[in-house]
């Protein structure tokens, strides 16, 4: 479903913990990260759509979450022609966006990455909210940037007053269940963790 400019509605979703961390996934079988985000089915709002996506990429539900804002209008990013398959060429631009904000009132390990047969992220982990606008594809950051500046009024002091543990350093997650001993089992640390400096080489997907 386009707009008559060629772009496609959609809706892209910043979610927080109780430290002001964001949600930060990687793509199925990619060395790319990003925020979930995806398209508004014809007859859907904006929010309803949201919480669509937010299950099937992540498996939270309604309850799980609490909107703390959302972007005033759309924000606009055109995709490159060579992003763009071949026979739409001409009529799709790109996206057009409405951000939510986000805050989660479930635990960790409600996170389901497998809810649907086709996944959109293997792994995932807590990110501080100013995310490093180098490891997002080119076309994206200015959307990014202001996405995150006008969600950015909305920020509240963290919960635990910014003494908590510092886990987005370390958490990289592919199966964030729980085991049937009761306790989660995180695959091995990536490389990509961090501010190292590999992570300015992850770039987002381009389209979704």
């Amino acid at each position: 479903m386009l707009d008559r400019e060629g772009f496609r509605p959609n809706v892209g979703i910043i979610l927080l913990n109780a430290n002001n961390e964001v949600w930060w996934g990687k793509r199925v079988r990619e060395h790319s990260w990003q925020f979930p985000q995806g398209g508004i089915k014809y007859g859907e709002t904006p929010e309803q759509a949201m919480y669509r996506e937010l299950e099937e990429e992540i498996g939270l539900r309604q309850e799980h979450v609490k909107i703390v804002g959302r972007t005033r209008d759309w924000l606009r990013y055109e995709v490159p022609d060579h992003f763009i398959k071949r026979e739409i060429r001409g009529h799709y631009r790109g996206q057009k966006q409405i951000w939510f904000l986000l805050r989660m009132i479930a635990r960790d390990n409600d996170v389901n990455l497998r809810l649907t047969d086709h996944p959109e992220f293997d792994a995932w982990r807590w990110h501080d909210y100013w995310v490093p606008l180098d490891v997002v594809i080119e076309f994206k950051r200015d959307v990014y940037q202001r996405a995150l500046q006008e969600l950015s009024r909305f920020l509240t002091n963290p919960a635990n007053g910014g003494h908590g543990e510092r886990r987005h350093s370390a958490r990289y997650l592919r199966q964030p269940r729980t085991s049937s001993a009761g306790s989660a089992k995180p695959a091995p640390k990536a490389p990509l963790a961090g501010s190292e400096p590999q992570l300015a080489q992850l770039i987002l997907a381009p389209e979704k």
